[in-house]
């Protein structure tokens, strides 16, 4: 018996629970690609999966909708992998550990994956029912998402003749999404030059900050681990002299990282007149910057914690000099959030980016972004000024996994529709959304002209952090709602 076996609709949880045994983080989903196309031959459909490991599953409509216009049902098979420190989840190799409080659904230890599992759970729930009316039936689900849509990217649009489209990947229920931003993950190359460096090895840390999805989050005014160990290291460099050896921080570019490291030599290290050493006034700035950044983020981060841990060694391959100012000065100079907000639509995010990955290799200092914007001239112009530091920094600055905005159509049929079963089912009107994180649509909408789309889901938190849960009920209510809306596209 499964963690959620007893929960209805049954079909709908005892997928979702199948789908969290199978490891399906975003670059390895060849596992939860086979299991989808297995299901589709267990049930007598037709299949097609690409190279890229992307699955289409085709259903003929119900008695009464044969010549009905075929409808999509969309979401994405990747999940973010994120987990908290200590965990001992493989994501390689292990599925999740459910949990079950409550009526919210959350994953021990890690992300949970609801964002887009539960769009995956729906969909082979309905394709596997002979009882629930639907038109001909498009099921698309593509990979990689979370890593740039790369799998939406290289699908084959003509096998699709849909151009109505249900996009199961929102996270708030009562609100149907209608555009969004388009996107563009940028890669910054720093060279570094290495030498031998004699003083104390010391490692210090940023943790405990909240993170969150770099699109739907980004106003939230959380903190960027990344972010402030570059502001901590210059403020360190004006009063001690160090070099860094090694810094990462962050694991995706769309997710807003949470913890941040380096490791460093502190030079002259002499025993001042007081007793104490550098590292002893090291520890007193740093706790001093703490205390300033608790102050600054004490609604959205409270928890900041910056440590100093000295290390065992005294010498080490460090970065020279002038390379451990170029990444200090990177850090502190390149833009990061919000940089500007809509004048259109109130509230919404025009244009932002996401310091999401720092790491260091032997030869160079890689700082990736994820870019963010509904106006295209405003895209560029973040990208250009990336560019523009890393050229004087004497480093290169390259773009990937480019995805359109997906442009708000005036004129809806399927938003009216879904907007009036909402109200019935619900007694309230949903909410109309433009949204600065970007989803698939866009690609769809670019490739399949004429496309009707709306995004919607149940109600999930913390999505792309191990805090992620996703509520029964409203999963529960969003399948009703789900059902009703197919029975009246006939």
């Amino acid at each position: 018996m499964g963690i959620l076996s007893e929960l209805k609709p049954e079909p709908v949880f005892r997928y979702f629970e199948e789908i969290c045994g199978i490891p399906h983080g975003s670059g390895n989903t060849k596992a939860i690609s086979d299991y989808c196309v297995a299901f589709a031959r267990r049930n007598g459909l037709r299949v097609v999966q690409d190279d890229k490991n992307n699955v289409i599953i085709w259903k003929e409509g119900t008695k009464g909708y044969e010549q009905s216009a075929p409808v999509m049902i969309q979401g994405h098979l990747d999940m973010v992998c994120e987990k908290e420190q200590g965990c001992g989840i493989d994501f390689e190799r292990d599925g999740l550990s459910l949990k079950l409080e409550d009526d919210v659904i959350s994953a021990s230890g890690t992300t949970l994956g609801g964002d887009d599992g539960i769009a995956v759970a729906y969909a082979l729930a309905i394709l596997e029912s002979e009882d629930i009316p639907h038109p001909p039936l498009e099921v698309v689900f593509t990979v990689d998402e979370e890593i740039g849509m790369l799998g939406a990217a290289a699908l084959d649009y003509s096998l699709l003749k849909s151009r109505i489209m249900l996009n199961l990947d929102s996270e708030e229920e009562g609100y149907l999404l209608v555009s969004c931003a388009g996107g563009i993950g940028v890669t910054v190359c720093l060279p570094l030059q290495r030498e031998e460096a004699e003083g104390i090895p010391v490692t210090l840390t940023v943790t405990g900050l909240r993170g969150g999805h770099s699109g739907v989050e980004i106003d939230r005014g959380r903190a960027n681990a990344n972010q402030l160990l570059g502001r901590t290291l210059y403020q360190l460099s004006q009063e001690f002299s160090f070099h860094i050896v090694d810094i990462q921080g962050g694991l995706k570019d769309n997710a807003i990282p949470r913890e941040s490291k380096v490791n460093l030599i502190l030079i002259n290290s002499d025993t001042q007149n007081d007793g104490s050493t550098d590292v002893d006034k090291l520890k007193e700035k740093i706790s001093a910057c703490e205390d300033c950044y608790r102050k600054e983020y004490q609604v959205t981060d409270p928890m900041i914690k910056l440590d100093l841990i000295e290390g065992d060694a005294g010498s080490g391959r460090a970065m020279d000099r002038e390379s451990t100012d170029r990444v200090i000065a990177a850090l502190v100079n390149l833009p990061g959030g919000i940089q500007r907000m809509s004048f259109d639509v109130e509230g919404l995010v025009q244009t932002s980016l996401n310091l999401g990955i720092l790491k260091t290799e032997e030869t160079e200092a890689v700082f990736s972004f994820a870019v963010r914007s509904s106006v295209e001239s405003e895209k560029r112009e973040v990208v250009d000024r990336i560019r523009c530091l890393s050229d004087v920094l004497g480093g290169t600055a390259t773009c990937q996994g480019e995805y359109p905005a997906w442009e708000y159509r005036k004129e809806s049929p399927l938003r009216d529709l879904m907007a009036g079963i909402f109200e019935e089912q619900y007694g309230r009107k949903p909410v109309i959304q433009a949204l600065h994180a970007g989803v698939e649509c866009g690609l769809f909408a670019g490739a399949l002209p004429g496309l009707d789309c709306v995004s919607y889901g149940p109600d999930m938190k913390g999505i792309h952090t191990p805090e992620e849960s996703m509520d029964v009920k409203s999963v529960q209510r969003t399948w009703e709602y789900t059902l009703e809306i197919l029975k009246r596209l006939r």
